[in-house]
């Protein structure tokens, strides 16, 4: 009785011997689960949660199992942010003249006058985001291949849904877009770039009026099956 209960295999036993991409996503399901029973009530609130759950923790995973989250910097992570960043800024600009966007942004009340901390405080949930989508989830098991892309955008959707409908529609190609252009770059820098500029260039956008009349761009995207 007292060998096999000597030998019994402990939890941490089985869990040590799981490959590294397992054991992501298995610490990641459970991340993304109490992200999704956490609720806040507040900008502020937010911040604490995302930095705990998708900041701190994949940073003390990785750094416990000698991975890397893709918290770097080169020369082809800086030119895959540009480019990356001027690819997403026109879907901003045409994002900040419909009627169901201008409704929902900025998050957390932002005005102009609360605009730079208002901004900052919204990087670092981008940051957290996306060290959680773009660094756990695909840069930390690159040795997926390209295919470590595809793990994400189905989590990154749920967490969308109480979003405009437009935005939830493009949040799956987009979470496969930020994640392919990480995994080329082994950096999550681009999504973080692109994400956290597109971001505040979307509230500064919607807290003046409209670059184009709201009434011709729901026109040219009247062919969509959405509410705008």
């Amino acid at each position: 009785m007292f060998a096999d209960r000597e030998h019994r295999d402990p939890v941490g036993g089985r869990f040590a011997r799981l490959s590294w991409p397992v054991r992501a996503l298995a610490v990641g399901a459970i991340l993304g689960a109490v992200w999704t029973l956490w609720t806040t009530a507040g900008l502020n609130e937010r911040v604490l949660k995302d930095v705990l759950l998708f900041f701190a923790a994949p940073a003390a995973l990785v750094a416990f199992h000698g991975r890397r989250l893709g918290w770097r910097v080169d020369r082809a992570a800086i030119r895959n942010s540009l480019l990356l960043a001027a690819f997403v800024a026109p879907f901003y600009l045409v994002g900040s003249t419909l009627p169901s966007v201008r409704a929902f942004y900025p998050m957390w009340g932002g005005t102009l006058e609360t605009y730079p901390s208002h901004a900052l405080r919204q990087f670092a949930v981008v940051l957290a985001a996306e060290t959680y989508y773009r660094g756990l989830l695909c840069v930390s098991v690159r040795e997926l291949g390209r295919k470590a892309a595809l793990i994400s955008p189905i989590v990154y959707a749920f967490h969308h849904v109480h979003k405009p409908p437009v935005e939830l529609l493009l949040s799956g190609p987009t979470d496969v877009l930020f994640g392919l252009v990480d995994y080329e770059s082994n950096s999550i820098l681009p999504s973080v770039v692109a994400h956290g500029g597109g971001l505040a260039l979307l509230d500064w956008l919607v807290l003046h009026e409209p670059l184009v009349a709201p009434e011709r761009v729901l026109e040219w995207l009247s062919w969509l099956p959405l509410p705008l």
